[in-house]
């Protein structure tokens, strides 16, 4: 069969859905001819063409709406700009029954097909259920890891990605740094190394024209002269920054010796003017930055407690920040939007100041001490909540959802009632204590579909770029979700194991929930009370799962179809996570559990080579031993 493909104008971004497109269906059918030509606009009487591109035929919306309307290979993939005609081809190859499991090497499921008139019959108009649907820069990272998930962003219909930091040294530092692993590249990277590095990326993530976020970290350190490009300890205080450090217990120094957890004295005009400034700056230098993420310290109970900072709230400062940076940027024509977050202490909403601009700002609601037990479905939202009143630095940060949720409402009824969107941490930590992954898809999942719910238009996942170990189904889910919330949970999970394992899908699938059900997670987030001979009993029984999974299906981590081999990797690492969990939870003395901890750390080193683009090690065992099982210990 022959194909003629109709691209619409030179922009970068079609050019690259085009080559997209021509590379995939002739990975399907390499009969198929495909014949490319450039129009500059399109003319719908030439109808025996495949047009691809930018048209009236679909109204500019934020969302991504798209169109596709193909009929015997002749027709269009359409949207009103160039982000969404790549997601429309990606939803037309998924219609083929292409499927995009994970970043990397062997997410990528193209089915060998014959591709005839009746085959390339799609008909798909489509509005994202939300406007925000992206990925942020986490965890411990190679370039590689991180070209791999911008290039996976809009094959699962997302949107954005977000790098934190005017210059994301730590992520990578992480990575290239690591001590332990030898068979792993590692060079020492210098900030420089990195912005150059980075600049790299950006091109990739420019190619596609991903909404960009950047930033949020450092505006409290940066202007000041201080480096604010991880959590470094710094023993000194430097002059420039002294007088304007937050002042706590009588004493203006650095948080914990970090830069990056301090506050500042904001009520001091000086501060919030080099702040300010420097934001302005970075926008009129950084055109491409979509949205910029203005943050106050990583710290939480640790704002001043000076006489002009004590007759207001933090989040009073922080409004009264925001507002003079608006006036400074319409001041110089800077179109920028700048995202507004709401975190730990500035959860509590402002008393006295209002958001003088609203269309600037974009609220950011981050939870980031919230519970994974429960999903934003699983409360009442008209059920009235009792709120604890600010009382500086001495508040307990809420875990239950309903509480978090009550504090959003609070600033979108008060503040910013428009555009808004969740910036979550499924896949930071609490992934790691649910080794079958289904009960954090599912939560992962549930949330996403609630999320219009309490009025937030989408999510930016805070992650780990590596959390596809041993599958890649709660990021999938989470794209379904985002991209439709009418998506049900277990036809994802019927698509994904149907894609990744095949007629042994519903065997994969039952075997990963049996994991979930015995490694309890709401055991070591200690959120019910320790049973130890129940937590012995459970990892026993999830050793003889795992043991007959692996013998049933002859497990080998030399298999070549990626998805199998990791679950061979998974199947070795799970059953000494059930001894560590026997030995932390079950009773064990320290002799057994600095034994089972040993164990299992070879083991992730020994494996990281292969399994590396899946499995975040090192934030793995952050998250094992000082996150979770610590607290046991304590």
């Amino acid at each position: 069969m022959k194909l003629i493909l109709a691209r619409i104008g030179t922009h970068p971004t079609v050019r690259y859905a085009a080559q997209e497109l021509v590379r995939t269906l002739h990975a399907m059918d390499p009969t198929l001819f495909i014949e490319e030509r450039i129009y500059p606009t399109y003319d719908p009487s030439k109808d025996q063409l495949l047009w691809l591109g930018v048209s009236p035929l679909v109204e500019d919306d934020p969302r991504d709406t798209i169109l596709v309307d193909v009929c015997q290979g002749a027709g269009i993939l359409t949207a009103a700009h160039p982000r969404a005609v790549l997601i429309a081809v990606y939803r037309f190859l998924h219609r083929l029954g292409c499927r995009y499991l994970f970043p990397g090497v062997g997410g990528e499921q193209i089915p060998q097909r014959k591709l005839d008139a009746d085959a390339l019959s799609v008909r798909l108009q489509h509005t994202p259920s939300y406007h925000h649907r992206g990925i942020c820069i986490e965890g411990s990272l190679h370039y590689q890891h991180v070209k791999d998930m911008i290039d996976w962003l809009p094959k699962v219909g997302m949107n954005t990605y977000f790098v934190q930091f005017q210059t994301p040294s730590d992520f990578f530092r992480r990575f290239s740094n690591e001590p332990h692993q030898p068979d792993l590249p590692a060079t020492a990277l210098s900030d420089e190394d990195v912005s150059h590095l980075w600049a790299r990326l950006e091109e990739e993530l420019l190619l596609r024209s991903l909404q960009y976020h950047a930033v949020g970290h450092g505006w409290t350190c940066e202007p000041f002269g201080v480096p604010g490009r991880g959590w470094d300890v710094h023993t000194t205080i430097p002059d420039s920054i002294a007088p304007y450090l937050a002042k706590v217990n009588g004493s203006r120094s650095f948080w914990g010796g970090v830069p990056l957890n301090t506050n500042l004295c904001y009520s001091n005009p000086i501060v919030r003017e080099r702040m300010t400034d420097a934001i302005v700056e970075y926008c009129r230098s950084h055109p491409a930055v979509d949205y910029l993420h203005v943050w106050l310290a990583d710290g939480a109970n640790n704002h001043c407690e000076c006489e002009e900072c004590a007759k207001s709230t933090p989040a009073d400062e922080y409004v009264r920040l925001l507002n003079e940076l608006d006036a400074k940027l319409s001041a110089q024509s800077i179109t920028t939007r700048i995202v507004a977050l709401i975190y730990v202490d500035l959860l509590w909403e402002p008393q006295r100041e209002q958001i003088q601009n609203p269309d600037r700002f974009v609220l950011m609601f981050a939870p980031i001490t919230r519970t994974y037990s429960h999903a934003f479905a699983d409360f009442d939202t008209n059920e009235p909540i009792t709120l604890t009143p600010y009382v500086r630095n001495q508040l307990k940060m809420p875990a239950s959802v309903a509480e978090n949720v009550a504090r959003l409402k609070k600033w979108q009824q008060q503040q910013l009632p428009g555009d808004s969107f969740d910036f979550d941490y499924h896949l930071m930590w609490d992934h790691c204590i649910d080794p079958g992954y289904m009960t954090c898809a599912r939560i992962l999942h549930t949330d996403m579909v609630n999320l219009q719910r309490i009025g937030l238009g989408g999510m930016i996942s805070c992650q780990t770029q590596r959390a596809a170990f041993p599958t890649g189904l709660p990021m999938y889910a989470m794209a379904c979700a985002l991209w439709d919330r009418s998506s049900e949970f277990d036809s994802v999970c019927e698509e994904y194991f149907t894609a990744a394992y095949g007629e042994y899908a519903k065997q994969v699938q039952a075997y990963l929930q049996r994991l979930s059900d015995l490694f309890d997670p709401v055991y070591v987030r200690k959120e019910k009370p320790l049973n130890a001979d129940e937590i012995r009993q459970s990892c026993q029984s999830a050793k003889r799962e795992i043991q007959r999974f692996s013998a049933d299906f002859s497990l080998d981590v030399q298999s070549s179809h990626i998805p199998w081999q990791r679950l061979a990797y998974h199947a070795d690492l799970c059953l000494l996570y059930a001894d560590v969990l026997i030995a932390f939870l079950g009773g064990g003395d320290e002799a057994q559990r600095h034994a089972a901890q040993t164990a299992l750390i070879d083991a992730l080193y020994r494996a990281e080579p292969y399994v590396h683009p899946a499995l975040d090690v090192p934030n793995f065992i952050y998250s094992i031993f000082n996150r979770y099982l610590r607290r046991h210990r304590a």
